[in-house]
């Protein structure tokens, strides 16, 4: 196989003719071909002229309603009675009659002691008043005789005061009897332990044997948790505001268990203590909750809010999109170009993700809630719905999709 020779095409000059050629020539030559191999500046200015992407944010639109008017506060959760059940007499335990933790209603009985003693002094007080009433009966039989007698002259004046005294000292011995038999009965009926008031058994501290004395050995511990009660403290500032509501009618107070996904529970402002405290400043509280449901436990802890009124037309936004700055509170402003500007607003308050603005801001504005670390005055924005929420296009288009799959 024969190779092909190589050739080479003559140019109009060579680096050995470049002498011949002048300077400028070649000058030209060389700035011509650079400027055909670099980039206009036309293309350059256009690049500068294209606005810069939009910045992905989530907006909100500004809504005007009635919102409560509400004090913050931490709460603790506290049975509405308890009480600690003691033996009223020194004994053994015969029988304990309740379960620990269930609920127990007024009057149940609790436990019994053994009431053979008892019984063994109530029939001698018993037979103490029969003895008394025999004798008494006795004096005031000799009582009336001498004074029969008396009237006849038969008998002194004397023996007839010194039977009647006797007649009445009698009759006195028998009053006491009847009140030693009363005790004896007392002290038998307080073997059996009834339940003071309706409400949950707790830890059960005694057995069946155990020997108990009075007033002093714990058989349980009962509260009751229907209704149950919520104690806060408020700044003293808003006795004044307090007392006004109150005036007016019950004031609704809401709980937040701590670390419970649980609704707010109801209730309403029971109490309100005679004297503010020095120490702190604060005025403490009182809630009642029904709390049928149980969901509210003594020892738990809260998030209060003490409804006093209701502001009606609120302007209100969530309240991530007021921001802090070096002039003051603002937000960002989405206008109807889809750019935002920074627009300084007043904050009245805050409710729970709600911020009711006094000052700024008017029904129907759009604010931005999230994305605002990109933007500055001025900025393109594209409003994206919220982290976990579907577009309803895309949605529809989800549904639609699905629906075709076989």
């Amino acid at each position: 196989m024969e190779s092909t020779p190589l050739t080479f095409k003559k140019l109009p000059f060579s680096f050995y003719d470049m002498h011949l050629y002048p300077p400028v020539l070649v000058t030209i030559s060389l700035a011509a071909f650079l400027a055909a191999c670099s980039p206009s500046k036309d293309s350059d200015a256009s690049a500068d002229k294209r606005p810069p992407p939009a910045v992905p944010v989530v907006a909100a639109t500004v809504e005007q309603k009635a919102v409560p008017v509400q004090l913050m506060a931490i709460g603790n959760v506290r049975a509405k009675s308890t009480v600690a059940v003691k033996p009223r007499v020194t004994g053994q335990i015969a029988k304990v009659f309740f379960n620990e933790g269930e609920d127990v209603k007024e009057g149940d009985i609790l436990a019994k002691l053994d009431p053979a003693p008892f019984e063994v002094v109530l029939a001698q007080a018993k037979a103490r008043l029969a003895q008394a009433q025999t004798q008494a009966d006795i004096a005031k039989k000799q009582a009336d005789r001498y004074a029969n007698l008396s009237q006849s002259g038969g008998v002194s004046r004397e023996e007839v005061d010194n039977f009647k005294s006797s007649a009445d000292a009698a009759r006195s011995n028998t009053e006491a009897a009847a009140a030693m038999v009363k005790e004896a009965e007392l002290q038998l009926s307080f073997c059996t332990v009834l339940s003071p008031i309706t409400g949950r058994a707790g830890r059960r501290a005694v057995d069946a044997g155990n020997v108990v004395k009075a007033d002093e050995t714990d058989l349980v511990v009962i509260n009751q948790l229907r209704p149950i009660e919520v104690i806060f403290s408020v700044p003293e500032q808003h006795f004044t505001d307090i007392q006004s509501y109150m005036s007016r009618g019950e004031l609704k107070v809401t709980i937040t268990p701590s670390g419970s996904t649980a609704k707010e529970i109801p209730g309403v402002l029971s109490f309100v203590d005679n004297a503010i405290k020095p120490t702190t400043g604060t005025l403490e509280v009182k809630a009642t909750m029904p709390n049928e449901d149980l969901a509210l436990w003594p020892g738990q802890y809260g998030e209060i809010a003490l409804t006093l009124t209701t502001q009606a037309d609120a302007i209100v936004a969530p309240a991530t999109a007021v921001q802090t700055g070096q002039n003051g509170q603002y937000v960002f402003l989405v206008t109807a170009d889809n750019t935002v500007e920074m627009q300084p607003v007043e904050l009245d308050r805050t409710l729970g993700t709600m911020a009711i603005i006094r000052k700024g801001l008017k029904k129907g504005d759009v604010v931005v809630i999230d994305g605002q670390l990109r933007l500055i005055p001025g900025s393109r924005v594209e409003i994206k719905p919220p982290v976990g929420v579907v577009p309803q296009a895309e949605e529809a288009e989800g549904k639609l999709s699905h629906a075709e799959i076989p």
